[in-house]
């Protein structure tokens, strides 16, 4: 049986609405599907939203915090609060089950489930084994550390020859 998630008035409930609103970089995932929206209530009035960006540099995030504000004031609430939470920090492993297939389908190589936690910083990348989400092969090499975002790597497939992006482990 479906769930209805509008309040009394017809108003859709506010986690509903905040959980539709994409990512501005990564467009086929919401930002619940990245793992950056981490709560959703309603305090004396006001809708609080709270979100952890990927990094605290995100380019992304006046974005994120507009998209929100605008997705729930076109709902109807009409005092918004949108909160950004540092700690802890966002981690690969916080992308849905649900955004890892959206990434995959969408040709982008979602990262290893585990590998958050601590970074260890050196300057040579650590060598891992991406398959390509168009064949599957795991014969795959990194043509830059760095793509359209810095989150993202760009890789070839040593198979079908094909490009692709990569979200990096965090």
């Amino acid at each position: 049986m479906p769930v209805d998630n509008r309040h009394g008035c017809g108003q859709l409930d506010a986690r509903a609405v905040a959980e539709q609103v994409l990512d501005p970089e990564l467009p086929v995932l919401t930002l619940a599907d990245l793992g950056v929206l981490r709560d959703v209530r309603e305090v004396d009035g006001t809708v609080v939203v709270t979100i952890t960006p990927t990094y605290s540099g995100c380019p992304a995030l006046d974005e994120m915090r507009t998209d929100l504000r605008r997705g729930l004031l076109d709902a109807g609430y009409e005092r918004v609060e949108i909160r950004t939470v540092l700690a802890p920090a966002w981690t690969t492993d916080w992308i849905s089950e649900d955004g890892r297939r959206k990434l995959a389908e969408h040709g982008i190589a979602p990262p290893r489930r585990g590998a958050g936690g601590p970074v260890t910083l050196n300057l040579v990348p650590p060598a891992s084994v991406v398959a390509c989400p168009r064949c599957g092969s795991r014969r795959t090499t990194e043509l830059s550390r760095f793509s359209s975002t810095a989150c993202k790597a760009l890789r070839r497939c040593a198979d079908c020859l094909e490009p692709f992006e990569h979200v990096k482990e965090i």
